[in-house]
């Protein structure tokens, strides 16, 4: 389902946002190093959040069938992402491993990018942003399982606040098979290379 939008902003809006935002830090809009800028930041926000204008599930609707009887696991890893936290409008940024066990049907593997996508490109927290990730796939191919682990860094975090840097959340999400059976989830972590969360899951 796609996000509920709010009453829609000129672009005229947002600009003048920014300006306020640059004269409330000290600034002058108006200077010639800040003066495009405004336009600038509208159109970045166009870009970091355009996931806003998508359906995540609409990319796993085409599968395939014919696929020789695989029905083994199927991971795709270290998938990058940049995203906002939405306390703080700060950057996250991080990598996303996603596995599955199918049941008659596989899906592209750049589609299972675009789901990341279409979810990290909204403000997010990340445990939110890993349960979407697993709920998508699930729903939508219904596979025996879901496996998702996301690693980040939150500069909400390390460039204001505590001031913590190397330091990374991981979040993750187990779904069917991979939450019931401990020798599917050791066997996906192993795969993604994740080591201290065979017995762990969101």
């Amino acid at each position: 389902m796609a996000a509920r939008r709010t009453r829609p902003v000129t672009r005229e809006a947002a600009e003048e946002a920014v300006r306020t935002l640059l004269r409330w830090a000290g600034e002058d809009p108006a200077r010639e190093g800040l003066r495009d800028t405004p336009a600038r930041v509208a159109s970045a926000y166009r870009e970091w959040f355009a996931g806003y204008g998508s359906d995540p599930a609409d990319y796993l609707r085409r599968t395939f069938e014919e696929v020789g009887g695989y029905d083994e696991m199927i991971v795709l890893r270290d998938i990058a992402f940049e995203s906002h936290c939405e306390h703080h409008m700060a950057p996250i940024i991080g990598r996303v491993h996603v596995g599955y066990l199918p049941t008659d049907k596989v899906v592209g593997i750049s589609k299972l990018a675009r789901v990341v996508d279409g979810y990290a490109r909204r403000f997010q927290v990340q445990e939110k942003l890993t349960a979407q990730i697993a709920r998508c796939i699930d729903e939508v191919l219904r596979p025996r399982g879901v496996g998702v682990v996301v690693d980040a860094v939150h500069q909400c975090m390390t460039t204001r606040g505590v001031h913590k840097r190397g330091v990374s959340m991981i979040t993750s999400r187990m779904t069917g098979t991979f939450r019931e059976d401990a020798r599917t989830r050791a066997e996906f972590l192993q795969f993604i290379d994740i080591t201290g969360m065979t017995t762990a899951s969101k």
